[in-house]
């Protein structure tokens, strides 16, 4: 087994045994669909130093261009700009002093109109090289709404990390995908269907 392929390994077992990454429950998504699987973001951010570890663990898998390419870590509200922001942070201590400084924006999520971002941090991303990064991936699709705000911004998506992905992605943005665990989760089940409730398993409460 390669290095990474340790890494990986190793950060899945960590996700399970602390209760971020669970796999066996019953659990309401809030989109209309039931599963046993759920990436519990209060346990991951609970303590700062879990998230650091994670996003220090998540760098060692990039690769060194990478790394020294990036010039803005970008990520959707609130998993994914917490850790976007610890990533753009430890990506400083990786470069030489003489390296400009990494910086970080955060997508906001209306209800009414999906993720933005504020003008601020369309100045930041304009002209810059961009790293997109988030919590969990499911589809791939808020990547690729968060890709489309950079775009319009000027900028330019390099790669998209997350610290786990459920392997059931279905959009494709050409760059770059790094995740540091993967686990294909079981099927998720429309909640009028969802078997789970028709053997009344409760429903886990955060």
């Amino acid at each position: 087994m390669d290095k990474r392929a340790a890494l990986r390994e190793k950060a899945l077992k960590d996700l399970r045994q602390s209760e971020v990454l669970m796999i066996d429950g019953h659990f309401d998504y809030g989109n209309g669909y039931h599963g046993r699987v759920y990436l519990n973001a209060h346990q991951l951010f609970r303590h700062p130093s879990t998230i650091w570890r994670f996003a220090q663990d998540l760098i060692d898998l990039m690769p060194g261009d990478l790394v020294q390419q990036t010039q803005v870590v970008a990520g959707p509200v609130t998993g994914g700009a917490l850790l976007a922001h610890t990533i753009a942070g430890l990506l400083d201590s990786r470069r030489s002093l003489t390296h400009p400084p990494c910086s970080f924006a955060p997508f906001n999520y209306d209800p009414a109109g999906g993720f933005t971002l504020r003008p601020f941090y369309r100045h930041e991303i304009d002209g810059k090289h961009v790293l997109l990064a988030d919590d969990v991936r499911n589809t791939g699709q808020t990547f690729a709404r968060c890709a489309a705000l950079v775009k319009d911004a000027g900028g330019t998506v390099v790669a998209t990390a997350e610290i786990y992905d459920r392997c059931e992605a279905n959009v494709d943005l050409g760059v770059p995908n790094i995740p540091l665990a993967e686990y294909r989760a079981s099927e998720n089940y429309k909640a009028d269907e969802c078997p789970l409730c028709a053997q009344k398993v409760p429903i886990s409460r955060f």
